[in-house]
């Protein structure tokens, strides 16, 4: 980290979280932080679903909502970005205070309830966006709407030309009875009609689900069985947790769902569980807790063929992407791998 990097990290640390959160993207937009640009490897090019990256480090949804620093994002070292939450309809989210740091556990806690510019802004922007990055869509339901199953249906056919992979979110803990979607019958609804408005797409794209770590593992058995009948493209495990354990922040039972370092064994043994459930059929990103190549390199011997970052940044800065894609590729290469695929799965036992 430089100590550009460091100072702002530090001012931005002694602001409102969410006005940091804000700030941090229009610094991104002024073209005046430092980026690193494409970072790769033949060790850590790989696929997923059909997709090429140039390394398997992406961003997290949440980030950047409203896809308003897609060029500066695609600079900044990251293998694919992820934005949204995406729905229908602009909306809000919930009332403010609604983010808040957990400096003492590295950890965030939000309740933003899917605040987004809606589809139809932000589908205008994916459609100018910069080429050659992979960058995907999160997709949402509004808050008010009487069929939430058919909100993520309509965000996707309005923005699936313009992106290269999509994203179900029935995880997140701040819209209220959201996670309920997860149930067998609901989850297979909806996945149903979500694939429908992916057939009807001129190009169609990964489309993958991400889950809660707070499931059951008969939960997770059934979102498995789901997920290899419904034909989607794979998993992402996982979401943020309403789970308080161990934490020592007095913030730590603010409501919300919590992510960053204390999420990471809880969202890795999910990860590792649904390996073994869907048997290396359906390709996982492992998120939650990853703040270092050693916990990008378990997340990916537990199982995932790609990892994302997020709460992390908030503490290491965007230089923690170099850190991590270079220390994967040493990691790789010191344990004899010729490339990341051939290291997926190999260290899943030690979380199941």
């Amino acid at each position: 980290m430089t100590m550009l990097e460091r100072l702002g990290l530090a001012a931005f640390h002694r602001m409102d979280p969410e006005r940091a959160h804000n700030l941090s993207l229009a610094a991104l937009k002024t073209g005046l932080v430092p980026l690193p640009g494409r970072l790769s490897s033949p060790c850590l090019e790989t696929d997923l679903a059909g997709l090429a990256l140039p390394n398997p480090v992406g961003l997290a949804a949440g980030y950047d909502k409203n896809a308003v620093a897609l060029e500066p994002l695609s600079r900044a070292g990251f293998g694919f970005i992820e934005v949204g939450a995406a729905t229908p309809l602009s909306q809000p989210g919930n009332p403010r205070p609604r983010l808040f740091r957990l400096t003492e556990d590295r950890a965030a806690i939000n309740r933003f309830g899917f605040n987004n510019d809606g589809m139809v802004a932000i589908g205008a922007r994916l459609a100018v966006r910069p080429a050659g990055a992979v960058i995907g869509l999160n997709l949402g339901a509004n808050k008010t709407s009487e069929d939430r199953a058919a909100d993520y249906a309509a965000v996707l056919a309005h923005c699936g030309a313009h992106v290269d992979f999509a994203t179900v979110n029935v995880s997140s803990p701040n819209t209220e009875k959201l996670r309920d979607l997860q149930g067998k019958a609901a989850l297979s609804a909806l996945l149903a009609g979500v694939m429908a408005a992916r057939a009807g797409l001129d190009r169609p794209i990964p489309v993958f689900l991400k889950i809660a770590p707070d499931l059951s593992e008969a939960e997770q058995a059934d979102v498995a069985e789901v997920a290899l009948d419904s034909g989607i493209s794979g998993l992402i495990a996982t979401n943020t947790t309403l789970a308080r354990t161990g934490l020592h922040s007095p913030h730590q039972m603010e409501t919300g769902g919590l992510s960053g370092a204390p999420l990471f064994d809880r969202s890795t043994r999910v990860l590792a569980r649904l390996s073994r459930l869907t048997e290396g059929r359906l390709p996982i990103i492992g998120v939650g807790g990853v703040g270092s190549a050693e916990q990008a390199y378990a997340k990916i011997r537990a199982g995932a063929s790609a990892v994302q970052l997020y709460t992390a940044l908030v503490y290491g800065g965007l230089s923690l992407v170099r850190e991590i894609v270079e220390g994967l590729d040493a990691l790789l290469e010191r344990d004899g791998f010729a490339n990341v695929a051939q290291a997926v799965g190999t260290g899943r036992d030690e979380w199941t």
